[in-house]
């Protein structure tokens, strides 16, 4: 199906307010080491996006067109990601006494996880700007999802993946015909040497936050959402967040939304859950600071939460405070108990990741700080399986 070209205009420094042309090929702003993130004219993509048209487009990711940044159609990639299903939480929702509780989840996209729409979009402008040679480093879903979309298109992927990643992420990055090479260490180190190859091979690195398109893909999450709950945006969000990506791309796509006329001023309160051996984000907003610092001795059994430095923790900071949320850390513990939970209650088998989220929410109901009539929504952002 055609699809109306992107209204992609620029990318813009958040710090400093620079703007970069999105035409070259770039990374983050040098100066002040902060992501870059893409701008749109707005004004011109209201002309075709609107409610009444998305109806008649496909799901999927590219039905967004003039807020995505490709512009050719021939280099729109896909394996079927986007779309997946929003769950009213009936069963987990009577025990927790929430009327209105929901579950995004993720697991139902391409390699299992919410990884495949980032790297769709950041895999596909990369290819339309000319490169061909991709570099990332990985706990083990990214890494997947990368290979997974230079397979798609023809070009090569180098994936530097934590030793201890499960078994099924190394299968699948080498099925897919792609470089893996196993770090032993975090995932801090993990990006220090794709770095350093990145150099050395001219490979580009799209490490999280390191390239400006895979918040792009994420920010579909939030588009998502606002249409499946017809506009209407719930009140708190209770996301998992190692590197941010999808908080601040959901953030993104609530304030575009807003400039393009779907929805009004309503933001729901964003909730970042961490776990208690790595939570930097939770650190610097208790201890009211700008930056988080990097956290030492990381180490939990969600992979995708053992992140000790956050690049974009900037913007991460920023949606949780201008949303008037919060960050809280759970412990492994809690985590398995609640898969377990998930999956005997609603048939979900969520990731570490996604379980910590009922985690957060049972935390957050004894505090008083979520209120019961409240309509809350879940991010289970991968299977389980995948996990194992």
């Amino acid at each position: 199906m055609w699809y109306p070209e992107s209204a992609l205009t620029h990318l813009e420094c958040p710090h400093c307010g620079k703007h970069f042309n999105a035409d070259e090929v770039q990374s983050f702003c040098q100066d002040c080491c902060e992501p870059l993130l893409a701008r749109y004219d707005l004004v011109s993509a209201r002309a075709t996006l609107t409610r009444e048209s998305l109806v008649t487009r496909p799901s999927g990711i590219w039905r967004w067109s003039e807020i995505m940044p490709v512009r050719a159609p021939a280099f729109r990639l896909t394996l079927g990601e986007g779309a997946t299903p929003l769950l009213k939480a009936v069963n987990l929702g009577q025990t927790l006494g929430l009327t209105e509780l929901y579950i995004k989840d993720e697991s139902a996209n391409p390699t299992g996880s919410f990884k495949a729409r980032g790297l769709a979009i950041a895999v596909a402008r990369a290819v339309e700007l000319g490169l061909r040679s991709f570099v990332i480093p990985t706990a083990g879903n990214a890494g997947g999802a990368l290979a997974a979309y230079a397979a798609r298109a023809c070009a090569q992927a180098h994936v530097f993946m934590l030793v201890d990643a499960p078994m099924s992420n190394q299968i699948e990055v080498k099925m897919f015909g792609a470089e893996l090479v196993l770090v032993d260490g975090l995932i801090s180190d993990a990006a220090r040497l794709a770095g350093e190859a990145s150099r050395l091979h001219g490979w580009f690195d799209v490490s999280t936050f390191k390239e400006p398109y895979r918040c792009e893909g994420k920010k579909t999450l939030g588009l998502e959402l606002a249409e499946a709950l017809s506009w209407d945006l719930p009140d708190v969000i209770i996301y998992p967040t190692g590197g941010g990506t999808g908080l601040v791309g959901m953030w993104k796509a609530f304030q575009e939304l807003e400039q393009l006329g779907f929805i009004g001023s309503k933001r729901p309160r964003m909730v970042s859950v961490q776990a208690e051996g790595c939570a930097p984000i939770v650190r610097a907003l208790t201890g009211n600071n700008d930056r988080a610092q990097f956290w030492d001795g990381a180490s939990t059994i969600a992979s995708g939460l053992r992140v000790p430095g956050v690049f974009a923790d900037r913007l991460v900071l920023s949606a949780i405070r201008e949303s008037n949320g919060t960050a809280l850390a759970v412990s492994d513990d809690a985590i398995l108990i609640c898969q377990r939970e998930l999956a005997a209650s609603e048939g979900i088998f969520a990731s570490p990741e996604g379980a910590a989220t009922l985690a957060a929410t049972r935390q957050l109901l004894a505090s008083g700080w979520l209120n019961k009539d409240e309509r809350v929504v879940l991010f289970n952002t991968g299977s389980g399986l995948k996990s194992l």
